[in-house]
């Protein structure tokens, strides 16, 4: 007979769950090697119930790796019969079909045995900076961009297959970094493992079937409820996402079908793969299609296999989200984290007042440097940086937001520490946020100089861009006005973000991130806040004339309140003017 919960029991064990998987978490921040992961947090820790079925995730956790987890565990653990599993197994995967859509996030997968059954697993991905193989976006197939690793034991019974590791050593350029991080997977697998365990034996429970049950079951008919108070209805989308470098542009066709508490995405009519790194496998697709839609109709829903389950999506085998192996998939993110703003707008007329406007952090700007230091020691690094967010219909875009990716932007004293590169600034964009009655975010910019002294790097410094937003801006909503794009300089000249760029000692390196883009008219902003904009270093005083018909006078940064009543009554009128002769 399955067990019961009452309510107060069933929250007080909820919560136990999060704490369990955030304690796993925290391991992650004191043990990583990389700050890729101790401090921008690009990593994901969770646990399923013994059927694989995901449970509870980390509260920081990076929606990317989520989502595509709760999807591919289930067939990862079935690599192996069950019968086989041990206390002290590990398993080791990151294909990019089974997993997170690229070989750098590499899953650290454990059974949790109690009374001597598998009664959970726990796992955790990290993205690693270093996979090894080319780390440019210009690549054409998987087998170029790192070591591929099928799941396989890391550890049996305890024991680890120093054979494995050693394969993993002598394909990455930082094998103690890249080791050291592994190790902290497990130990993160560890910890949970411990605390699932310690929980079942405090509440006197077998297993986890009928908790794991009772809390899927409820999520998902609170998932099905807020989804059965939008219309039902076909929301369709087309957009465009640019081609890197020369390359053709990549069109996202997508229908989002609201019937009664179910939804289905169709990708029909998507571009098809392409023979660059931008392609994505279903499983990122889904798991950002689901961000969109599950932080659109109820954020607080807990997330878990229940959330999932009236959410399905199609598309098309061997299109640009769908891809088929052996297609390159590195930068998967430059097309996979526009998912969540294209099913916004798709939902735009249905749900105005629950979506944003584009975001400059979509796509996350990811940027990989590496060399040899003036010893001849390589080092490696990968950072990822912000844009602005969009604005809504309640509040301005955060600025350097990194969406709908979730990370941290790495400190410039731990990058430096990293690296012998030094950065020369690091700040705001002014004008970069799109004007609206609510702004956008700013964006911002990075400026990094490769040293030309006695510790200068032994040339060159190799530097990968795998970013978006150079050619078409975040756009705004509802009247909102579009955001800036995103900019890669070389010593003040563009440079290609497609290829990999060489820096030289000397040589000066820029990053622009593109701003968020505005929601509403911004003639409806109100002044006051546009002063507030200008004195902050937000807005110039020639975009709150131009672009919000509001004067600040230049000496005291105050609205000129005369001035801009009579600006905005003849912008007005001009558009009114306007429109009746289109008529």
């Amino acid at each position: 007979m399955s067990q019961k919960f009452d309510p107060i029991t069933l929250e007080i064990l909820w919560r136990r769950l999060i704490s369990i998987v955030d304690e796993a978490d925290a391991s992650v921040a004191r043990t990583a090697f990389s700050s890729l992961l101790r401090d921008a947090h690009d990593y994901t820790c969770m646990f399923t119930d013994g059927q694989g079925n995901e449970l509870v995730q980390g509260t920081f956790c990076t929606p990317g790796q989520a989502g595509a987890m709760a999807l591919g565990i289930k067939k990862v653990i079935r690599h192996f019969p069950y019968e086989e599993y041990r206390p002290g197994d590990v398993i080791i995967v990151n294909d990019p079909w089974l997993l997170a859509g690229h070989l750098n996030d590499v899953c650290v997968l454990s059974p949790v045995f109690y009374k001597d059954r598998v009664v959970a697993f726990t796992a955790c991905v990290f993205h690693h900076s270093d996979i090894g193989g080319r780390v440019a976006s210009d690549n054409r197939e998987v087998h170029e961009e790192g070591l591929f690793i099928p799941p396989i034991k890391l550890y049996t019974a305890g024991v680890p297959n120093e054979s494995v590791l050693d394969l993993i050593r002598w394909n990455v350029r930082t094998p103690e970094e890249v080791i050291g991080d592994i190790r902290s997977q497990v130990a993160s697998n560890h910890v949970c493992a411990e605390k699932v365990v310690e929980m079942l034996s405090d509440e006197g429970l077998d297993s986890l079937d009928d908790l794991a049950g009772e809390i899927i079951s409820r999520t998902e008919n609170s998932m099905r409820q807020a989804i059965s108070k939008i219309p039902d209805g076909t929301y369709p989308y087309k957009g465009v996402i640019e081609g890197a470098g020369k390359r053709d542009d990549i069109t996202i066709a997508l229908t989002v079908n609201v019937k009664d508490s179910d939804i289905l995405v169709d990708f029909d009519g998507t571009s098809p793969q392409v023979n660059w790194g931008v392609n994505v496998v279903y499983n990122f697709t889904y798991t950002y299609v689901f961000m969109a839609i599950k932080s659109a109709f109820d954020p607080d829903i807990p997330i878990n296999e229940g959330a999932t389950r009236p959410i399905k999506m199609t598309a098309p085998e061997g299109c640009v989200v769908n891809c088929k192996f052996p297609a390159a998939v590195a930068a998967r993110m430059q097309v996979g984290h526009f998912m969540t703003e294209m099913v916004f707008r798709a939902l735009a007329p249905a749900i105005p007042d629950r979506i944003i406007a584009g975001s400059g952090g979509t796509p996350a700007q990811t940027n990989i440097m590496y060399g040899r230091r003036h010893n001849g020691k390589p080092w490696f690094t990968m950072i990822i940086r912000g844009g602005g967010l969009g604005a809504s219909g309640s509040m301005d875009g955060h600025h350097c937001a990194i969406f709908p990716a979730n990370g941290a932007n790495t400190p410039v004293e731990i990058f430096e520490s990293d690296t012998p590169l030094l950065v020369e600034q690091r700040g705001l964009l002014l004008d970069s946020g799109g004007p609206g009655k609510r702004r956008g975010g700013l964006g911002r910019k990075m400026v990094i100089r490769v040293p030309d002294d006695e510790f200068a790097p032994l040339p060159p410094v190799t530097i990968a861009v795998q970013a978006g937003r150079f050619r078409y801006p975040p756009e705004g909503l509802f009247g909102g006005g579009n955001a800036s794009t995103a900019r890669f300089l070389k010593n003040d000249e563009p440079a290609d973000p497609s290829g990999l760029t060489f820096a030289e000692p000397g040589d000066q390196v820029a990053f622009y991130s593109a701003g968020g883009g505005g929601y509403g008219n911004p003639f409806e902003r109100d002044p006051d806040e546009v002063a507030a904009d200008v004195q902050n270093g937000y807005v110039s005083i020639e975009s709150a004339r131009d672009d919000y018909g509001v004067i600040v006078a230049p000496d005291t940064l105050a609205v000129d309140a005369a001035a801009t009543s009579i600006l905005r009554s003849k912008t007005l009128c001009a558009c009114n003017a306007d429109a009746l002769s289109k008529q």
